[in-house]
């Protein structure tokens, strides 16, 4: 073959590479005429170029197309411009010492676009003693070239790292397979079978599948777990018992208790002997299901499989006990744990404390508090909480304020449920000051307070019409970073309303539009009402354009206060004037406001200046009802009474 015929193959050779690497669907392409004998088709791969890696999600989990075979034609080029090639200049890159696939990449442009689904795998198949030369090409391929990588290029990858005992790497690896997988695959079509799939000729370990059960839990996917176990069970893998537990922790979280059995059953059917945290777990599903009953039988099967139950398990026990207040029973397993050489810790004692007050018995449940600290043990935040609500609950609060001072004595800060149930114990006892000092003196002790108490603190305040003490208390807590909310400055600006503290009120809507706050309707209507029935009628109109300006349109209650306000301070024609206004522009006829106005203009005793008002607002689209009515007739009666006196 001369030169000229070889210059002419390797030029359609090359127009057929370009055209593949600008093509997003691989179909084969032929060679001109005078080569019809040879079909050029590119790989069979479904995989293209994204620009991406961290948006790019799996291909389904079903088999790759058999990838064509490649013209002969291209065995006449160079090794970096043969396809057929690509494979293997890849791996004798990867076995230096340090791979620089950068500048493999340059060398290899032209043929990157035959970088396909069946070359990665072949590529992982052959770095399967040499895992880091696997993981760096898995990464250089989807974070490097941006390539879609298929679920099989995942689980081929997961295999050898796998095979390799690099679990740390091929957990990574499984979650990002299981959060690609979820977007793509079907219900049925999990990444188990993929899994499965792909271990066909390459070297793996069954554990993989176990790590799998792990992946779905740890990803909060309990559903994909308890599904990735039943089906490594169907096939023959048995799961290790620390995953049996971790799928029983995740099953007993969600309250799954029917599935918790299946599992344990199905556990003892394979041969996974459970060990004393699958009883305990087991035990805490029993104490759930609020079968206590039946935890004795489990106790004794646990110490026939030669199982001592431990501290864990008898707090389970306590601590179920004590919720349903079977206090003697909560007790009598104390007392067996001493004789059983298990030492009680401050877990049994804080739900044994919390029994006792549950029940009213505190006196009794600070006593045992007493024996703990002569004991040993520390009493933490919790503990001393258990106690000081339960004096709460009582009334008892001098007894919870001393068990303050002695947490704080004690280096134990309190928390934001210590705050509260202290404040809200004050707040029922009506010691509404003492509430108060209290969150003074934990400043003073650097304690935080939590906004909750604030706003719990101001809200009361409100409700018992104090709202001069609601408002010099936030001006106290704005200095420690409180940022009222607008629901807040609604309760202030209502409770200074209710007492007629208009001026205040006003200064609070100013404080809330500085804040970038917009007053809602609700803010209005509070407002305009105070200030029409303390005689204040002219501005509370002005707020009414204000509103309009702001896009919020008055409700039936705003314009029924402007009106009836104005009538109270006998303007009638401004009042006359604002009905006719809000009947047309806001579509608002309020009877009672119509009523108002008739009764106030019947009361002057002028017959005639009263019927001509009826007749305007006839016209406004107003219908007269029965006190309407009688309002005229009153004002009719009184004119003609003034018309008889003598004057």
């Amino acid at each position: 073959m001369n030169r000229t015929h070889l210059n002419s193959i390797s030029e359609v050779l090359s127009a057929s590479t370009h055209f593949t690497s600008h093509s997003h669907l691989r179909t084969p392409l032929s060679t001109p005429s005078f080569c019809t004998s040879f079909s050029v088709s590119a790989s069979s791969s479904s995989l293209s170029s994204s620009p991406s890696s961290s948006s790019s999600s799996l291909q389904g989990l079903q088999n790759s197309p058999k990838k064509p075979v490649l013209s002969p034609l291209y065995n006449l080029l160079s090794e970096t411009q043969n396809p057929s090639k690509l494979v293997d200049l890849i791996c004798s890159s990867l076995k230096n010492p340090n791979p620089h696939l950068a500048l493999l990449r340059n060398d290899l442009k032209s043929l990157l676009s035959h970088l396909g689904d069946d070359e990665i795998s072949r590529v992982l198949l052959r770095c399967q003693s040499d895992h880091a030369s696997a993981l760096t090409f898995f990464n250089w391929v989807k974070d490097d070239l941006g390539l879609r990588l298929s679920a099989r290029n995942y689980c081929l990858a997961i295999h050898v790292v796998a095979w390799s005992r690099q679990f740390p790497q091929a957990m990574r690896l499984l979650t990002e397979l299981v959060e690609l997988a979820e977007d793509v695959v079907a219900p049925d079509g999990d990444v188990f079978g993929a899994l499965l799939l792909s271990s066909e000729g390459c070297n793996w370990d069954p554990v993989v599948f176990d790590m799998l059960i792990k992946a779905y839990l740890k990803m909060g996917m309990v559903k994909g777990g308890l599904r990735a176990f039943r089906k490594a069970i169907e096939v023959g893998f048995v799961p290790s018992v620390i995953s049996c537990n971790f799928l029983l922790h995740k099953l007993l979280r969600l309250n799954w208790f029917k599935e918790c059995w299946q599992v344990y059953g199905v556990m003892g059917r394979v041969g996974i002997h459970p060990n004393l945290h699958t009883f305990n777990i087991l035990t805490n599903v029993l104490c759930e299901e609020g079968d206590i009953t039946m935890v004795y039988e489990f106790l004794e099967k646990m110490e026939e499989e030669g199982f001592e139950p431990d501290i864990v398990t008898y707090n389970t026990l306590i601590y179920s006990y004590c919720k349903q207040e079977r206090l003697e029973d909560a007790f009598y397993l104390y007392r067996i744990m001493f004789r059983r050489g298990v030492e009680p810790d401050l877990i049994t004692h804080t739900a044994l404390i919390n029994g006792l007050c549950r029940i009213g018995k505190v006196r009794e449940a600070h006593k045992l508090f007493h024996q703990m600290v002569n004991r040993g043990l520390t009493p933490d935040v919790k503990t001393y909480n258990t106690l000081i609500l339960g004096y709460c609950k009582e009334s008892k609060m001098q007894e919870s304020r001393l068990l303050l001072h002695e947490m704080i004595g004690r280096g134990i800060c309190p928390d934001d449920f210590t705050c509260r149930v202290l404040v809200e114990g004050y707040g029922n006892k009506g010691s509404l000051v003492s509430a108060l000092n209290l969150v003074v003196e934990l400043w003073r002790f650097g304690c935080s307070v939590s906004y909750e108490i604030y706003n719990y603190l101001i809200d009361y305040l409100c409700r018992e019409n104090r709202p001069f003490a609601a408002k010099n208390f936030l001006d106290g807590i704005l200095k420690y970073g409180y940022i009222p909310t607008l629901q807040m400055y609604k309760k202030l600006i209502e409770s200074f309303c209710e007492c007629d503290g208009a001026n205040e009120a006003l200064l609070l809507k100013g404080e809330m539009v500085c804040k970038n706050m917009k007053p809602d309707l609700e803010v209005y209507r509070t407002l305009m009402c105070c200030l029409c029935r303390t005689g204040r009628s002219e501005e509370s109109e002005a707020l009414m354009e204000e509103m309009d300006k702001g896009g919020v349109p008055p409700d039936l209650d705003i314009c029924r206060a402007l009106i009836c306000g104005y009538c109270k301070e006998k303007n009638v024609d401004r009042a006359e004037y604002l009905l006719g206004l809000i009947a047309a522009k806001f579509h608002i006829r309020d009877s009672e406001s119509y009523n108002a106005l008739i009764s106030t203009v019947g009361e002057q005793g002028d017959a005639a200046k009263l019927m001509a008002l009826q007749d305007r607002i006839l016209k406004m689209g107003f219908v007269p009802n029965s006190q309407s009515c009688k309002h005229i007739i009153d004002g009719i009666r009184k004119a003609a009474v003034a018309h008889k006196q003598p004057s």
